[in-house]
């Protein structure tokens, strides 16, 4: 059990749960959520989809309105954590204030990885992370007219399909030969590509940009690595995001490609915890190390940790599942399917509802899912308690999923 305030640097995902999670387990002392954006805390996913698509403002994205923080005694610090004194257990602001704690909660995310090419940093080549990146991104889609998409993964074929919808010209390079090939298998990839190249978005593969040309500070296009040069008012890069580390480092911390910490999600220091994607954490169900980007991992973590401060001690153990929404399909993974050596299909590919079974050695790793919403949520349960089902069952139509789970 804690005692003394608890600090949570950082307000997204994983800091706003566990300041809720906190209260909702009992915590009466004081909770401090620095938050580094001028925003409530809000919700990251709608920022590539349905924010960007839609007229709504930036409340229709908070987890919740300003009176839970004031109703909930949170103290909602909008300000940035600069250093940790570990031996004074204080934190220094960008403000210049400081906070005591009696533990600290390290939830600091990530940043975009930022292209380092000619004219990279002019107006018209944006990221898109934060609800001002979307704010922005929102105006130059109403008015722009050709867009370059650089980077294949979740958010770049995320903003591609809603840029299209929306009217505009799309090309997105890509570097390697498929979308999403760092995290998907190769039947989900191929599917997508067909549904994107449908609506009239052209991929480029196995290409990188080299340079952004322009006129004066306005983009005209980009050159790439074949020797093409393709026209586009706006760019838009997806290349990947890094771990904001550099505050647990400067501490003295022990980080890689994350802030290490244990299966409890503790650090190196007793009194310091860290959560959601900027953690590389020990985990027991898959065995090694392994730091995850993504809603479920960052508000379970929060969990975890708001449990074993309220006196509730046990390792992590979520099971990781994701999604993506790309035009009018809805992707959906459960379980890490890395390594796998047996993918088997269910469902109907050419009818756009189907799922791919992935195994290694005859055992389920994992379920990826298109329009499929069934097949995930029996993912989510059978891999949650550790059981599998053959691929023969899971090729076989007639199979009753929901009977394996009794």
């Amino acid at each position: 059990m804690s005692s003394g305030p608890i600090i949570i640097a950082g307000a997204g995902h994983a800091g706003f749960q566990l300041a809720a999670s906190l209260r909702q387990n009992g915590f009466s002392e004081r909770i401090a959520l620095v938050n580094d954006e001028g925003h409530l805390p809000y919700q990251r996913p709608p920022l590539s989809k349905a924010y960007l698509k839609g007229t709504g403002g930036p409340d229709t994205l908070m987890f919740r309105p300003e009176k839970f923080y004031h109703d909930q005694h949170v103290d909602l610090i909008t300000d940035r954590a600069t250093s940790i004194d570990r031996n004074a257990r204080k934190v220094s602001l960008a403000s210049g204030a400081s906070l005591d704690y009696g533990h600290l909660v390290l939830a600091t995310g990530a940043r975009n990885r930022l292209l380092d090419i000619p004219n990279a940093n002019l107006d018209g080549v944006r990221y898109l992370r934060t609800l001002d990146d979307s704010e922005a991104l929102r105006h130059r889609i109403a008015s722009g007219q050709h867009v370059i998409v650089i980077g294949a993964g979740f958010i770049g074929l995320e903003f591609a399909a809603t840029a299209r919808a929306k009217g505009l010209e799309v090309d997105v390079v890509e570097l390697a030969a498929r979308v999403m090939a760092r995290a998907v298998t190769a039947e989900i990839s191929e599917f997508s590509q067909s549904q994107h190249a449908a609506a009239g978005i052209r991929i480029h593969f196995g290409v990188q940009v080299t340079s952004i040309e322009s006129d004066g500070g306005k983009v005209t296009g980009v050159s790439l690595s074949d020797g093409r040069h393709m026209p586009a008012d706006l760019v838009v890069v997806g290349v990947g995001v890094l771990p904001n580390v550099e505050l647990a480092a400067e501490a003295g911390l022990p980080v890689a490609a994350g802030i290490i910490v244990d299966e409890q999600l503790l650090t190196a220091d007793p009194n310091i915890s860290a959560v959601g994607d900027c953690a590389l954490y020990t985990s027991p169900r898959f065995g090694g190390s392994l730091r995850l980007e993504s809603v479920q991992n960052a508000t379970d973590h929060a969990r975890c940790v708001a449990a074993r401060l309220t006196g509730d001690a046990k390792p992590y153990d979520g099971l990781p599942w994701f999604w993506s929404d790309q035009g009018p399909d809805k992707l959906q993974m459960v379980g890490l399917t890395t390594g796998y050596d047996q993918v088997v299909v269910r469902g109907d590919r050419g009818a756009g509802a189907f799922s791919a079974f992935c195994y290694k050695a005859g055992h389920l790793l994992g379920i990826e899912s298109v329009n499929r919403a069934g097949d995930h949520m029996f993912g989510r349960r059978l891999l949650a308690a550790n059981r599998s089902i053959t691929p023969e069952q899971a090729a076989d139509a007639s199979f009753d999923l929901k009977g394996a789970l009794t």
